[in-house]
């Protein structure tokens, strides 16, 4: 029960951890993964150069 229970705490820290390093890279404007170039992105690129 106690393995369990350690084992879920890491688990949910680590996904903590992976969704707060997602919206630090938002915040900070790099999460363009447009296939298109950064001109198809709606401005979710803002900030980047874009050659398209």
């Amino acid at each position: 029960m106690m393995g369990t229970l350690i084992a879920g705490g890491i688990i949910v820290v680590a996904v903590v951890l992976v969704i707060r390093g997602m919206i630090q890279d938002k915040k900070n404007g790099k999460t363009c993964h447009c296939s298109d170039g950064c001109g198809a992105c709606g401005g979710s690129c803002r900030g980047r150069d874009s050659k398209s």
